[in-house]
């Protein structure tokens, strides 16, 4: 399956995938970002992947921008799209471009804490226990059918950064673990409730 990622930031989940999953179950042969400065562009060029910046600033507005990015992965021949710390929203006509084809790591425990500053979020709710999610993307903010999640317990920590350092190597897991579901077709929509997923043996 062929495979693009999309960042924004430095790029450990990037590197996982790269790390684990490319060149065995998919081939990543695209790197799209909305940042020049993001360090995750390094990595690529490092793993020898294709890789261009759209600057929002470069376009009329973001659907402008993201039929580009569409456009660019398109020709690639991209059938599966992975959103690694990519923080900008994705028009309905790009998900719409990829339907149950993007696929997204956050660190709650969706339904809660959806949007930016999760962990704050999560942290200001008094919670003492946190996690990460990968699901699917569709039109809404962290609101796609969820493929895997898995919590630890941190019922004393106050310091957001501190529980991000404790959820990344659960984000270096699963997202590579949710890609490979998605490439070996093991994930299917529940034809009694679209809104969840079913993963097959």
């Amino acid at each position: 399956m062929r495979v693009a990622v999309l960042v924004s930031g430095h790029g450990s989940n990037l590197q996982a995938l790269l790390d684990t999953v490319h060149g065995h179950e998919v081939e990543i042969v695209a790197v799209a970002s909305d940042r020049a400065d993001a360090g995750a562009l390094e990595r690529a060029a490092a793993a020898r992947v294709p890789a261009r910046v759209f600057p929002l600033g470069n376009y009329d507005d973001r659907a402008a921008r993201d039929v580009a990015i569409a456009g660019w992965l398109s020709a690639l021949g991209v059938e599966l799209v992975v959103l690694a710390g990519y923080m900008a929203l994705l028009t309905p006509s790009f998900v719409g471009r990829f339907p149950d084809r993007i696929v997204n790591v956050h660190p709650s425990l969706l339904p809660a804490f959806a949007g930016i500053r999760s962990i704050q979020q999560a942290i200001d709710a008094g919670v003492k226990v946190v996690g990460v999610t990968v699901h699917l993307v569709d039109e809404g903010v962290d609101t796609g059918a969820i493929l895997l999640q898995r919590a630890i317990a941190m019922p004393d920590t106050r310091d957001a950064e501190v529980v991000h350092t404790a959820l990344q190597p659960l984000e270096h897991e699963l997202l590579p673990e949710g890609v490979r579901l998605l490439a070996a077709g093991r994930v299917q929509r529940d034809p009694d409730d679209p809104r969840r997923v079913v993963i097959s043996p």
